[in-house]
């Protein structure tokens, strides 16, 4: 995979750090999806979605995440600990036809009651020279929304069950 596009957004979990990690720890995929999907779909599904809605039409698509590793460390920089959970996602149906994803999502203490996510990825646009051209017109910016949107939902589902 080449250089790719980056991104990169944050949010926060008014929770304790142990808490939000050890949600994530046990089992990422079962919080993703559960933050990602409608109550109805869940169930039927091993799939998170990603949805935004650009100039009124709305983008939509299943994914499959994997968890790559997940790591907690302590972190000069953070003066704390910090747990990295190194992630790809890519779609469910044809996935040739959208970027595959390539992330790290850290979690860290701001606080004794508030975490931080950090989400940063790179993507690929598919499809060559198309997709390079698709991507600079509209597709970074779906890309940057379904981003921001996934952290947006996982802390608000984090905020939710923690509480």
């Amino acid at each position: 995979m080449s250089k790719g596009r980056e991104i990169s957004c944050y949010d926060y979990v008014n929770h304790p750090y142990e808490q939000v990690r050890d949600a994530l720890s046990k089992d990422a995929l079962a919080v993703f999806q559960s933050a990602t999907k409608a109550a109805a779909s869940r169930a039927r599904s091993i799939a998170s979605e990603l949805r935004v809605d650009i100039g009124g039409i709305g983008v939509e698509a299943d994914i499959v995440i994997s968890i790559k590793k997940i790591e907690e460390q302590a972190s000069e920089a953070m003066a704390g600990p910090v747990t990295r959970l190194q992630l790809e996602w890519q779609a469910a149906k044809m996935p040739g036809l959208f970027p595959l994803m390539k992330a790290e999502l850290s979690v860290y203490p701001l606080t004794r009651t508030e975490t931080q996510l950090d989400f940063s990825g790179i993507y690929e646009p598919p499809l060559g020279t198309v997709g390079k051209a698709v991507n600079a017109i509209v597709g970074h910016r779906i890309a940057e929304v379904s981003v921001h949107r996934f952290v947006s939902d996982v802390a608000g589902y984090l905020r939710q069950t923690l509480a």
